[in-house]
């Protein structure tokens, strides 16, 4: 097994985590991949860094935006220009083990997936892991499963662009990849679950995920408009999504 993985990445005045999160894709025990960084107007030293690296390693390749577009159009530009045989998606302050794809793929291809995600840990802004791994268990996620749960973090989700086919992000400004998977499920596809931590996921203090309470009244709005759910349908997922999300990341 040879497929070629196209690593999507948005990046945004990521300064500060942009040179770890690079140094996890190139410490990859698997090697053929790329990584596709798009930068979203940032005013730091991001892209600095950025070419600093690419300029030693050509499978990283960097493309600017003229005007700030938000991740997930970002990442449908990425998407676009990739040429690998399996998307997966890596944000600009997140870290992949160094066995990420070497044991994923191999997941992928016994179950011979079409799309697949695993468990992963916490970390803070400075590095430090500060909760336990969030388990995503052995079950294969259905598109009425992920209603409920949002089992699937964009940092491990991979999918297979020969069976499914290239899948955009829709122009939200947040949910853009829950989205996706949800589109994704939505024709007929399973994620299969692979529950081994594989990857670090940087929960920032300024992040949305931080200020998740916030996000249900758009949630409901997101499952009653876009999904296209009854009133007391787009309440019943929403309600679950919330407590299950604040044990996620607040209790776990």
């Amino acid at each position: 097994m040879n497929l070629k993985v196209s690593i999507i990445t948005p990046m945004h005045n990521s300064e500060r985590f942009i040179e770890e999160t690079i140094s996890s894709v190139q410490n990859q025990e698997y090697k053929n991949w790329e990584m596709l960084i798009v930068d979203d107007c940032s005013s730091d030293k991001s892209i600095e860094i950025v070419e600093q690296i690419q300029s030693h390693d050509d499978r990283i390749k960097l493309f600017k935006n003229d005007v700030n577009l938000g991740a997930g159009l970002s990442r449908n530009i990425a998407i676009e220009k990739s040429s690998g045989d399996i998307i997966a998606f890596l944000d600009s302050d997140d870290i992949w083990f160094s066995n990420k794809l070497s044991l994923h793929l191999n997941y992928m291809n016994k179950k011979s997936s079409a799309f697949s995600h695993s468990s992963y840990g916490f970390i803070d802004e400075n590095g430090k892991v500060i909760k336990s791994t969030y388990n995503v268990g052995n079950k294969s996620i259905t598109y009425y499963d992920l209603l409920k749960k949002t089992d699937i973090s964009c940092l491990t989700a991979m999918y297979d662009v020969r069976k499914v086919g290239k899948m955009y992000m829709p122009s939200l400004r947040v949910g853009q990849d829950y989205a996706l998977w949800l589109d994704i499920l939505k024709k007929g596809f399973k994620s299969d679950a692979f529950d081994v931590e594989l990857a670090y996921y940087r929960q920032r203090n300024n992040s949305t995920t931080s200020n998740k309470f916030k996000l249900i009244k758009h949630h409901w709005y997101f499952l009653y408009h876009r999904e296209k759910l009854s009133f007391f349908d787009s309440l019943y997922y929403t309600m679950n999504w919330a407590i299950r999300g604040f044990f996620k990341y607040y209790i776990k």
